[in-house]
Formats: C-alpha cells, structure tokens, sequence
C-alpha cells in the first residue's frame, strides 16, 4: 500500500514552530490546566493512577459526550487519539478496495489521501465560493452511483469557515439516503460559531449518520489529543475493534481532564472565551481584507478560528507563503495544500495582540513585493 504524503500537516510540522509568527494555526489559543480547572481537580489529576483505562474512553469521559448528542448513550461513543484518528478508523473500518468514496472539498486533506491509499474511488464535489462556499448539489447528484459507501463532510468547514445551509444539508442526507451510503461529517469545529447559535450536529439526521468532534480546536485544547466517534452502536463497536490494531486508548489524564472540560460550567467559560477571541480577531482580519481590497477578497466565517482568503498577486499561493516566511518570519498556509492556487489560509484564533504584529509583517512584505 502506497500512502500518499499528507502535504498539509507535513508543511505545517516543517515550519510552525521555527518562525515567529505562525499565522495558519488551525484552532485557538491553547489553555492552560489553571486556566480552566480549579485545585481539587487539579489535585485529583496528581493522585491518578496511569494506568491503560478502558480502552474505548472511560465511563464519565463517554456520558459527557453522550450528554451533548441528542438520543445516544455511552454505547454511541468511541474516545480518540484526537479526530485524525477517529477519521483514521473511519475510513479503515467502512470502506473497501473498488468502493467510491464522495467528499467534500477544500477540507482538511487526511480522508482525501487515506482512501485513495485504501484503494478507494475518491469523487471530490466542491463548495463555490460564488455560492458563499455552499456546495453546487446538482453536482453532488452527478457524482451518485451504487457503489458510493460514503460522503464526507467537514462541517464548519475547514478551510472556509462556511457552514452548510439548510437546503443543502437536507440535499446531502437525501443524496446519501438515496444510495444506502454512510454520511460521515467531521464536526470539530461546531462550537466555534460567530454568531451565539451552535451549529446543528448532522447526528440523528439519518440512520446510517456518524460524526466526529474533538477538542482540539473549538475547545482550544489540542495538546490533549482527544476526539470521538458517535454512531450507530454497532458502527462505534467495529470503530472500537480496529482502534485495537491503532493506539489501544487514550491518555488517562487527558480522559480526565477532557471529562472536566466537557463539564457544562467548564465547556460554556471555553466556548465563550474563544467566541469572543474569534469575534474580535475577525473585525481585525476583515479590516486588514478591505485595506488590501484590490489584491484580497474573503467571505468572512461563520464558524471556525480559520478564514480563507482570495489573492490576486502574480505568484502562486505557496510562492506568496514561502516569502512571507523566508522574509519576515511570517507563516500562513497556501491553498494548494487544499488543492486550490490562489487562496491563503490565516488563522484567527491567536492573541489578538500576536495577529496584530503578523499581519503588520505582512504588510511590510506586501509593500517590498
């Protein structure tokens, strides 16, 4: 099996941590333990026993989860080593040599390689972003056959911060409905709204439905490296029986914590304080957007610490980044990590402060170009 090289992650790991400003990041500001959990939990987590845990999440850790996911319990959870897994298990689990795979794109790119890894017919349909990055649905329909398995999504979408509309949403489920086929849609930004209206989970939408959350970036907690499935039970338990041959569980402690965090008090002080990071952080980028209005173009977010910018300068977008980042220690990511020249993807959920100084380098590169 040749696996192709995950050109996206693979770019980031090479140089977010050696330049001054990483301006692509994906998620929030990362939290800090006393930042979010008071000294008896805190003290708790020092006298825990780190052992293996169940391996498929613990008790308290899966009736969290299951408290946010309309008529599930602990048996519709499975506990991950961050979504990349549970999209890992996904893929792996549902999907075989010879079957078609539809997925959206731009999205974050690990499902796109693995199943063409496994061998898999991989059929890219396309948010337009003359259609407020809403998917074209007769599009989708010309891309229907019987041997489709799958449709997966990422909703809020990564890299636009759009979120499906109504109409398509129901378009979708049909589309999947109507072949008998999985709809798969990774969920790891629902949280991270604009607006105060969470974004509705496709869970409970159709009975071949699963999703998958994290807390890696509406939760800002991405050192924890805990995701999950929810499913059908019998779904999450073959999940389960391949997430055996992967990582065995998760980390006792970050179990733990998780479980605090997906406390309501703890969950609601998270997702307000990044709500409001994004809030600001957005009318700063949309004004940086207006003032370079003859070479920038973008439809802001709804959701998600990401926006997706449009750029007219005479390079390619991965020529922009790579003197942006050799020149004024500057790193944002090129649209061609998502297949599309032309877009640049800045990430809005750092220290208002930390932006401010970014996007000024920027401008000082903009002027010397």
């Amino acid at each position: 099996m040749n696996i192709e090289e995950f050109e996206l992650e693979r770019v980031q790991s090479i140089y977010e941590n050696v330049v001054e400003y990483n301006l692509t990041e994906s998620g929030f500001h990362p939290f800090s333990l006393q930042e979010i959990l008071n000294k008896d939990q805190i003290a708790t987590l020092l006298s825990l026993p780190l052992g293996y845990g169940q391996t498929n999440g613990s008790l308290e850790l899966r009736d969290r989860i299951s408290s946010y996911y309309e008529n599930t319990d602990r048996s519709n959870i499975l506990v991950t080593n961050g979504s990349a897994e549970a999209n890992f298990l996904i893929t792996w689990s549902q999907l075989n040599p010879g079957d078609e795979l539809i997925i959206m794109q731009p999205n974050y790119q690990q499902i796109y390689g693995l199943a063409r890894s496994f061998s898999v017919t991989v059929k890219p349909f396309f948010l337009k972003e003359e259609l407020n990055w809403q998917p074209d649905i007769q599009g989708i329909k010309s891309l229907a056959s019987d041997k489709v398995k799958m449709i997966a999504l990422c909703n809020p979408n990564n890299p636009t911060g759009a979120v499906l509309n109504k109409r398509a949403r129901e378009e979708i489920i049909d589309i999947a409905e109507s072949m008998d086929a999985w709809l798969y849609c990774d969920e790891i930004y629902r949280g991270s709204e604009v607006g105060k209206r969470e974004t509705a989970s496709f869970w409970g939408e159709y009975d071949k439905v699963i999703v998958a959350g994290g807390l890696a970036k509406s939760y800002g907690l991405p050192g924890l490296r805990i995701g999950w499935l929810v499913g059908p039970s019998d779904s999450i338990e073959t999940a389960w029986s391949y997430h055996d041959y992967t990582t065995i569980s998760t980390v006792m402690l970050s179990q733990k914590i998780a479980a605090y965090v997906l406390s309501s008090q703890i969950r609601e002080k998270i997702i307000k304080r990044n709500r409001s990071l994004l809030r600001e952080n957005l009318k700063v980028v949309v004004d940086w957007v207006a003032s370079h209005r003859d070479i920038f173009f973008m439809i802001p977010p709804t959701a998600g610490a990401i926006a997706y910018i449009h750029h007219t300068l005479d390079i390619s977008s991965k020529e922009l980044c790579d003197q942006l980042r050799e020149q004024k220690s500057v790193f944002v990511l090129n649209g061609e990590c998502f297949n599309m020249d032309g877009f640049i993807r800045l990430g809005l959920g750092s220290e208002k402060s930390f932006l401010i100084k970014g996007l000024e380098l920027f401008d000082k590169w903009l002027n010397e170009f």
